[in-house]
């Protein structure tokens, strides 16, 4: 367990030392949140308020622009987060079917997560990558013309990863 603390740690100094690469016009505060959301799968409170006084804003603002856009979180709730994108090129292509497959294989609705799993599922209006759709994206990669069989490939990656990171624990 102190293993995914220091690696915290690390990850939660590493996204505050990403302020010394942006410059400090509030032009580029979406940025860096977007690159901190990269990075740790969250926005962290932490940072609100060193990006607030960094970018000369009002934490209050930064915290409007997190709840606001759904591409931010603020909490760290599950390991793997999964997208399924049902706009409309990837819905003829078969999106449906496949976050139905996601369901059933990992149990959970659309919306939710499983604690246990540490795996959380949702579904986006759209991803902007029409054209290679049908589109997932798992952890922040995207993965391109998905099928039945893919998704399959994808849970048992993913539970597989679990699986060693707990023994990694021990």
């Amino acid at each position: 367990m102190k293993k995914n603390k220091d690696d915290q740690d690390q990850k939660l100094t590493e996204a505050g030392n990403l302020l010394k690469a942006i410059p400090a016009d509030r032009k580029n505060l979406i940025f860096f949140l977007h690159q901190v959301q990269d990075q740790l799968g969250y926005f962290p409170e932490e940072l609100v308020l060193k990006a607030a006084s960094y970018f000369s804003v009002s934490p209050a603002e930064i915290f409007g622009l997190l709840t606001f856009y759904s591409a931010f979180k603020l909490n760290q709730s599950c390991a793997h987060h999964i997208k399924v994108c049902q706009g409309t090129a990837c819905h003829v292509r078969g999106s449906e079917a496949i976050g139905n497959e996601f369901t059933r294989l990992l149990g959970i609705e659309p919306g939710s997560y499983d604690r246990g799993k540490s795996i959380s599922l949702e579904t986006v209006n759209c991803l902007g990558c029409c054209a290679i759709g049908p589109v997932v994206v798992v952890d922040g990669q995207y993965q391109a013309q998905v099928n039945l069989k893919d998704v399959e490939k994808i849970v048992a990656g993913l539970t597989a990863l679990e699986k060693s990171d707990e023994t990694d624990e021990i």
